[in-house]
């Protein structure tokens, strides 16, 4: 897998829904990352949802991928065992699948930052010990 920035649900629905609370953060991220943006399969599952219940277009995402503005390098057939293992260590907070993927992606890939919009990543740790390096707004980290 190549490094990069990997992407979480939270920054891709507020990117689709201008009225999201953090739609300019999120928008100014993408324009200053590389694209693709890296993810798995579970954050398109749980944006997809999100982003009809807030009235978008869930094609949205699939033309994102489409397009090449989304890279999903994760396999959950091969990283089953480690995400399970995780979702089961961090019961909880409770760990999402989607939280599960994303982290083990961090460990898959050493030298990558993790777009999100979720706290829950200061208490995750690669590796069991290792800290995940996050891009969230200021905002959030404060909180």
């Amino acid at each position: 897998m190549k490094s990069g920035v990997i992407t979480d649900t939270g920054p891709l629905v507020a990117y689709l829904s201008e009225r999201d609370t953090y739609h300019v953060w999120s928008s100014n991220q993408l324009e200053q990352i590389g694209l693709p943006l890296l993810t798995c399969e579970a954050v398109l599952t749980e944006a997809c949802f999100l982003v009809n219940r807030n009235g978008g277009d869930a094609e949205d995402l699939i033309n994102m991928l489409n397009q090449g503005w989304l890279s999903i390098p994760f396999s959950l057939l091969h990283e089953s065992k480690v995400v399970g293992e995780l979702m089961r260590k961090y019961a909880n907070v409770p760990m999402s699948l989607a939280d599960a993927c994303l982290l083990r992606m961090t460990e898959l890939l050493p030298d990558s930052q993790l777009l999100t919009l979720d706290r829950d990543f200061y208490i995750y740790r690669k590796y069991g010990k290792e800290a995940v390096p996050v891009i969230m707004p200021d905002k959030i980290k404060r909180l």
